[in-house]
């Protein structure tokens, strides 16, 4: 019997729980979570243990890690990885993944997004639901594309990085690592200084705090 577990019984784990039921790739889904003692399911799956209880299951099985959190889903995912443990990547069937796309293990890609050709999208990455990625897009690892962003083509989002919820990036623009892009923004040049909120129509240097 294949046997997925999700960490994290959350809202974000919910959608995830979805697009794995959707994959119909598992015969069961279950979930790790650290309220375990409290919750007991998440939606219709069961929350089996707590992050204590991560090491001692079967190494057979696949794990996920569905966190929006970027640097907590990294953490997680580094440690899964020193336990051998196989890291699932979820695709939902409605997605539109072009010709010579790479997806890296511990992704998800949501109900609607489209990915274009030749484009890379990292390990741990957030894709979530309608966000189009444009041709020749990179998207580094552990980033986050919120519901409805749309890339054109040969963006460059750097690692860690989130782009709100409805925001728009024009083609070649290159975006650093640990930087936040807030919602419905509009993005007209490239960004490079981490640790910053970026919001509004960004050019010139961007409104940023």
């Amino acid at each position: 019997m294949k046997r997925l577990i999700i960490i994290g019984a959350g809202g974000h784990g919910k959608v995830c729980a979805n697009i794995a039921f959707d994959m119909k790739k598992w015969d069961s889904i279950e979930f790790i979570d650290d309220n375990y003692s409290v919750l007991k399911k998440c939606l219709e799956f069961k929350i089996i243990g707590s992050m204590e209880d991560l090491p001692m299951l079967p190494d057979d099985y696949d794990y996920f890690v569905a966190i929006g959190n970027n640097e907590v889903r990294k953490k997680i995912i580094v440690e899964l990885e020193k336990m051998h443990k196989k890291i699932a990547t979820l695709i939902h069937p409605t997605a539109t993944i072009g010709l010579n796309v790479l997806i890296k293990e511990g992704t998800s890609i949501h109900q609607n997004v489209t990915i274009n050709v030749d484009s890379t999208i990292g390990k741990g990455c957030i894709i979530n639901t309608a966000t189009i990625v444009e041709h020749e897009n990179t998207i580094n690892d552990f980033v986050h594309l919120s519901p409805n962003v749309a890339l054109g083509g040969q963006v460059s989002i750097g690692s860690q990085t989130w782009i709100g919820i409805g925001s728009t990036i024009i083609n070649n623009v290159s975006i650093g690592n640990d930087i936040i892009v807030g919602a419905a923004s509009l993005v007209l040049q490239n960004i490079e200084e981490s640790n910053k909120v970026y919001y509004g129509i960004v050019k010139n240097g961007g409104k940023h705090t």
